[in-house]
């Protein structure tokens, strides 16, 4: 079955326990749990091991599963302690962005080389390293994709395929996924509107009301035997009441659920 579940940054007006409690509300498996310095941390990683037990015990009580962490930085340190805390307290994934700039031909050669590194340190620990095709990023599309994929072997490493950007990137998802989907190790989604900028406003990246064809995404992962976690994650929140936050968490679990249902993976 794949899991369902939700990116904290969404929540990033209230604590960990207010995100982890109205996700389990509205139906998701588990929780994705942000560590982004400056944007959400409800996972501060220069004190992980003071908030681990605490992370461990409120995923629990909801019935939830710690699904992966979200960094966004490659930053060499942070990665570790993010690295550290993930075998502690038992998340297994920490998905990054590539960093550099899109056509930039060193850049992409140093982000590869940073992320082989990163990966093999992730394998020492048991954690998976994953990174996402990124809008202006160096890696930024399925061309670039396949080249890191190809240029870093480690079981350590995985992609997370994320359709906002590819469809940014001027691409079909349901026709990109399945170029990559076999180092595929988690899913970010989230819809959009336009094909230019960023995903849009907060309520208009809830699953449903962009122009992105996720139940065709959704059948692309299916057809492909996928069965990682697939994690909502709507940027640009921190300024919504709580039922507002909640309604497009609500409403893209009802979307997501009803399509996996319909093709037979939930």
């Amino acid at each position: 079955m794949i899991k369902l579940g939700v990116n904290s940054v969404l929540f990033s007006g209230f604590d960990f326990a207010a995100a982890v409690k109205h996700i389990a509300l509205a139906g998701y498996d588990g929780v994705e749990v942000s560590a982004i310095k400056g944007m959400c941390e409800h996972l501060e990683l220069d004190r992980w091991k003071e908030q681990a037990q605490e992370i461990k015990q409120v995923v629990s009580d909801h019935g939830l599963e710690l699904l992966a962490m979200e960094v966004a930085s490659l930053d060499e340190d942070r990665l570790k302690k993010a690295f550290e805390a993930g075998a502690e307290i038992g998340i297994p994934i920490i998905n990054v962005g590539p960093g550099g700039k899109s056509g930039v031909e060193e850049d992409i050669k140093n982000s590869i080389a940073h992320l082989r590194k990163m990966s093999e340190l992730a394998e020492t620990y048991n954690v998976t390293l994953c990174v996402k095709a990124h809008v202006g990023a160096s890696i930024y599309n399925t061309p670039t994709t396949l080249r890191a994929m190809e240029e870093i072997q480690s079981p350590g490493f995985g992609i997370d395929m994320d359709p906002s950007h590819i469809y940014r990137a001027g691409e079909n998802p349901k026709e990109a996924l399945p170029k990559v989907l076999h180092r595929v190790k988690h899913i970010h989604i989230r819809d959009c509107i336009e094909r230019a900028g960023g995903p849009g406003t907060p309520p208009n990246q809830a699953c449903g009301r962009g122009n992105i064809d996720l139940f065709a995404y959704c059948k692309a992962m299916v057809d492909g035997g996928y069965s990682g976690p697939v994690n909502l994650e709507v940027i640009g929140a921190g300024n919504l009441s709580l039922p507002e936050v909640c309604i497009i968490a609500a409403e893209s679990y009802g979307y997501l659920n009803a399509c996996l249902k319909k093709l037979g993976a939930r």
